[in-house]
């Protein structure tokens, strides 16, 4: 039988490792400040985007110019300072992560250069218009203030290098979502899959550290307003049954457009891409910005302000939004610019699941709006649980948490009949940027 553990000698092995506690305190430390970094990155963007709007509320033809300007010109610098701050940010930090990238070219995918680079041209993004979300990005960032940390750790700390970059993107998601525990998820089903890091109290620590500073400064609020549910009876069923295939769907042919347009297609688009793609940034801004005045501006940033306006009214909102929000965002991301799909994601769920709520005739639109929400990114990333608890966090009341669930469990499951998983492939095309041998 073994022997219970003696709380005096582990005491006394604890304080007597100063090292072990050097480590502990220079993780933590990290995690602050990989949190206030997405505190300052979530202004930065924030304000971006109302500068964005004073413009477009001016002149609603200056988009027309301003966005393609833009979109062109951060695609130039993009590619000539800052290759790895392309797109999401997610596919980076997966890369960096992976067995095959040796430490000496890490710093390809995550950097504290990298991480200022992505805050400053995701903030630009959004200060043109495009459809665009900072929580990828976020991810990118705070791995690259985790990871820097490195250079301070004691020499035979427990840390390892892959420790740190894990824990600052999963602190990335939970900062900007205000969701510590969509962070942890997060850092299960997308980061990495090996239980022992799972189960490493100090970065788990980190994890919820860094996500309390979003908490701390912005309270503890939803970017997209909350969600109030009324009683859940057996009429749910039929449409919320309807809301998780068609979320599937939707974001299973998105992620497979992404797909194959950021993997280079054969077609005439993908080779205009491949050789004018500053050119063809231009193009795709035009493209955005034409949604946009369409749209009547709801298509421009990442879709908090419509989706937010859509559950205070009740439901009302055009019911070509989702699809116009879907092309606005494809085209962003094709264009090559750093930003994410998160927060557009949610808004095409939101948005899909309020047109089926007027086609059905549910009499509590907010239900399957949230629903909506949940499938649509679990199908965009394959990621349902992460999925689940960030929208559960903007729901008020615990009546609709299985309903949820359940939605996003079958919108990834038919995502996965559509489309392989996205950043899985976006972090393999990630790799071939390393130096050939």
């Amino acid at each position: 039988m073994k022997p219970h553990p003696s709380f005096l000698s582990n005491l006394r092995s604890e304080v007597a490792d100063w090292r072990l506690w050097a480590g502990r305190t220079v993780v933590l430390a990290s995690a602050v400040l990989a949190g206030l970094a997405v505190v300052a990155f979530t202004w930065l963007t924030e304000h971006s985007l109302k500068l964005f709007f004073v413009l477009e509320k001016s002149y609603w033809w200056g988009p027309l110019l301003w966005t393609p300007v833009c979109t062109a010109a951060i695609v130039w610098v993009t590619r000539r300072y800052a290759p790895g701050a392309a797109g999401s940010g997610i596919p980076q930090v997966m890369a960096a992560l992976t067995s095959e990238v040796p430490a000496a070219s890490r710093g390809l995918f995550v950097s504290l250069r990298l991480s200022a680079a992505k805050m400053l041209l995701t903030a630009w993004g959004l200060l043109g218009g495009l459809s665009l979300g900072r929580e990828g990005p976020s991810v990118q960032i705070a791995a690259g203030v985790m990871y820097h940390a490195r250079r301070w750790l004691p020499s035979g700390s427990r840390v390892s290098e892959h420790g740190l970059m894990l824990a600052g993107g999963a602190a990335g998601i939970a900062a900007a979502f205000n969701t510590p525990l969509g962070g942890v998820m997060f850092a299960i089903e997308e980061l990495t899959r090996k239980p022992e890091q799972r189960s490493n109290g100090l970065l788990l620590a980190a994890i919820v550290l860094g996500g309390l500073m979003a908490v701390s400064i912005y309270g503890n609020a939803t970017y997209f307003g909350v969600i109030r549910v009324e009683n859940i009876s057996m009429a749910l069923l039929l449409p919320g049954l309807l809301v998780a295939v068609c979320s599937g769907l939707a974001g299973g042919l998105f992620s497979r457009l992404l797909a194959v347009s950021l993997a280079g297609s054969p077609d005439w688009f993908g080779r205009f891409r491949q050789k004018a793609p500053v050119r063809f940034a231009a193009a795709c801004g035009l493209a955005v910005a034409v949604l946009g005045c369409v749209s009547h501006g709801d298509t421009y940033g990442g879709g908090y302000a419509h989706t937010r306006a859509m559950l205070e009214s009740g439901g009302e909102s055009s019911s070509l939004y989702a699809l116009l929000k879907f092309i606005a965002t494809w085209i962003t991301a094709w264009s090559g610019v750093p930003g994410g799909i998160f927060a557009p994601s949610l808004a095409i769920g939101g948005a899909l699941g309020n047109d089926i709520a007027q086609l059905t005739g549910y009499v509590n639109a907010p239900t399957l709006i949230a629903l909506g929400m949940a499938g649509f990114l679990a199908a965009v990333t394959h990621a349902p649980m992460t999925a689940f608890i960030i929208v559960m966090e903007m729901v008020d009341g615990h009546g609709l948490v299985l309903s949820l669930m359940a939605s996003a469990l079958i919108a990834s499951a038919v995502s996965r009949l559509v489309s392989v998983p996205l950043y899985t492939l976006l972090a393999e095309l990630q790799l071939l940027r390393l130096p050939k041998a």
